[in-house]
């Protein structure tokens, strides 16, 4: 007794394909002419940006301005983003900047996912972790901006002015956190006006300068005119970037 899921010959002795076989094979040819899935989506390298550093920077900026007009924002953030991001990275900015929760890049810049490459620490300074992130942005990713970006009223800056002027000292590791950032408010003292003001300045050009001088991964990609690397300081009253591009 013969079944449609059978290999049967007929009478010629040709193989005759049952209705099983028959459904079989038109689902694997459905699946083989199939749209891409979002697996196949995925698997599907993403190029690196196409930005040149003076492009990125003028994002930056035109993004601030829409966050203090509260422009609605244009960034892309939905599935299709998401399918696309799945296949790799291509942000167009390092955005190295403090951990305060009044300061988070991609609202303050209005950008969305995929876009800024963020290294995020009390104080915005740079570690051997740090570094290594940011080369890694510069050298493999391909991204053509780096933003030292410093804030009004920074708690790990105004932690480094009261080591500075009072001998303070804090539990933990917080004083090991803020010492790097003592260099900056040195310079501050001698400059006059607002020590603390002064000293988020400082602190954001000094981080800016130390990557430019440092890093030879940054040095080379500055010299082929691949990346631009820019201090900043964020007002939290205002909402405005201020920019240091004489680094």
């Amino acid at each position: 007794m013969m079944h449609d899921g059978c290999d049967c010959r007929d009478e010629a002795g040709g193989a005759r394909v049952g209705r099983r076989g028959l459904l079989l094979g038109t689902a694997g040819l459905f699946a083989a002419t199939a749209l891409p899935t979002d697996a196949a989506r995925a698997a599907t390298p993403a190029a690196k940006t196409s930005l040149q550093p003076a492009d990125a920077l003028k994002l930056m900026k035109e993004g601030n301005e829409n966050f203090r007009n509260e422009a609605p924002s244009l960034s892309a953030n939905g599935r299709e983003r998401r399918l696309e991001l799945a296949r790799g990275q291509a942000p167009f900015c390092v955005l190295v900047g403090c951990s305060d929760s009044r300061v988070s890049p991609e609202i303050l810049f209005g950008r969305g996912l995929g876009e800024l490459f963020i290294v995020r620490n009390a104080g915005n300074t740079v570690d051997t972790a740090a570094l290594g992130s940011i080369e890694y942005a510069v050298g493999v990713l391909g991204v053509p901006l780096v933003v030292v970006l410093g804030h009004q009223s920074c708690g790990a800056v105004a932690a480094a002015v009261d080591v500075v002027q009072n001998n303070a000292t804090f539990p933990g590791v917080i004083g090991e956190m803020v010492q790097p950032i003592v260099p900056a408010v040195l310079e501050a003292r001698t400059q006059g006006g607002d020590l603390l003001e002064a000293s988020v300045r400082n602190n954001a050009r000094r981080v800016a300068k130390r990557l430019t001088t440092q890093s030879l991964v940054i040095k080379d990609a500055m010299t082929a005119g691949k990346v631009k690397v820019v201090g900043a300081r964020y007002g939290l009253s205002d909402g405005h970037v201020e920019w240091m591009e004489d680094i």
